[in-house]
């Protein structure tokens, strides 16, 4: 089995919490991950439908059932579940880590658990195989990940066909949570707008444009994107806010949470990769995902914009938190000094502007060589591979 990112992070915080919820997208190994480290846990899933009925409508039996220890997958199933859940632990509060409870819609499990189990529970993102999990376990190479993505199934099963499972993962997606989350007359229509939102992975979110392509209003398609959003399939990045002087842009980006699925979304074979004209926001938003998956595994408290002014200067990624880094993103091996001239543009209004978080960064252009180098000799710009992110969110 692959080694996850984050164990540490979990085990910790069964020190000091009665309940841990594991959240992400599905198939992304939460199961898997809990029931390694928690063996001697009794095991329910909610994803059967007796199991949830019985656990919203019938707590104390179900509790009688499935007594703790207990590691509880899908927990959102049952929302009056939680009510009960504090009942149960305010009885033993001394006793931690007693319940591991997993779920694959944010917005409505964390409104759950901060209604309910507030103080109580301890909460840990889980995404994807980051590039950093592959490489440790000498699984894969940088297009591979790229075009099978992060779902872990894939990797224990390199044979597997990533078209069969993307469209396998696709149909389970859109009968499970889509129809639970939203009251959607034809799936085909939202099956419509995922494929159309895949070509604008990477770009502004214009809800307008979406709406017109696929022929419905722009109010459904905000309500689509929040269900994606909710799910964890896609991520939106803001842009920053703050005062420099310039007109800033405020459309958020959108950005799929897996490579691969958007290269099956857009049809894109893995010898035709290099050669798609969406290479670029795919290597982009991978190394999102990196960025993301790596400060979540390491326990860091970074957030992340980007930075767009009507004069043209745009930045991909502003990552905040224990200072300030720029990042460019290059699908190249070797980025010339030009790619660094934004980088540069924008540390240098960081000095004008009244914007202390974002004084003194460091300037880095992720791309795709093995070692860090700086671009210029007396510029601090420099260009790094994955290997570094890490060393970026930690610096």
């Amino acid at each position: 089995m692959i080694e996850r990112a984050g164990v540490d992070q979990i085990k910790e915080l069964t020190r000091f919490f009665p309940a841990i919820a594991l959240v992400g997208a599905r198939q992304t190994g939460k199961t898997t991950l809990v029931q390694s480290l928690f063996p001697d846990y009794s095991y329910v899933s909610l994803d059967v439908p007796s199991e949830a009925a019985l656990a919203e409508h019938d707590p104390d039996a179900f509790f009688a059932l499935h007594p703790a220890p207990v590691i509880i997958d899908e927990v959102q199933y049952a929302p009056g579940l939680f009510r009960h859940l504090k009942v149960h632990i305010d009885a033993a509060r001394h006793e931690m880590g007693r319940y591991i409870l997993t779920g694959s819609q944010k917005f409505g499990l964390m409104k759950s658990l901060s209604d309910s189990l507030a103080g109580r529970v301890g909460i840990v993102s889980l995404e994807g195989l980051s590039f950093a999990e592959l490489k440790a376990a000498h699984l894969g190479s940088l297009r591979p990940w790229l075009h099978r993505g992060g779902y872990p199934e894939l990797w224990r099963l390199p044979e597997f066909p990533a078209r069969q499972f993307f469209a396998s993962y696709l149909a389970t997606y859109l009968e499970r949570d889509v129809r639970q989350l939203l009251n959607v007359g034809d799936l085909r229509d939202f099956e419509r707008f995922i494929r159309v939102l895949a070509q604008r992975h990477g770009q502004q979110l214009d809800y307008s444009a979406i709406a017109n392509g696929i022929g419905v209003g722009a109010r459904t398609v905000k309500a689509w994107v929040s269900v994606l959003e909710a799910s964890n399939q896609i991520f939106l990045l803001e842009p920053w806010h703050g005062n420099l002087g310039k007109r800033i842009l405020k459309k958020p980006k959108v950005y799929f949470a897996d490579s691969g699925l958007v290269c099956w979304l857009l049809g894109i074979e893995a010898d035709s990769l290099d050669q798609s004209p969406f290479v670029g926001p795919i290597w982009e938003g991978a190394v999102f995902a990196e960025l993301r998956r790596q400060s979540g595994a390491l326990g860091l408290n970074r957030t992340f914009y980007y930075y767009r002014d009507n004069e043209g200067t745009e930045v991909d990624f502003l990552v905040l938190g224990g200072g300030a880094r720029f990042i460019e993103v290059k699908w190249t091996q070797y980025p010339g000094t030009a790619d660094g001239r934004n980088l540069k543009k924008l540390a240098g209004l960081t000095h004008s502007g009244s914007s202390p978080e974002l004084r003194d960064p460091t300037l880095w252009i992720l791309c795709r060589t093995e070692q860090a180098y700086p671009l210029e000799v007396d510029v601090a710009v420099t260009a790094a591979g994955l290997s570094s992110v890490g060393k970026i969110l930690t610096g």
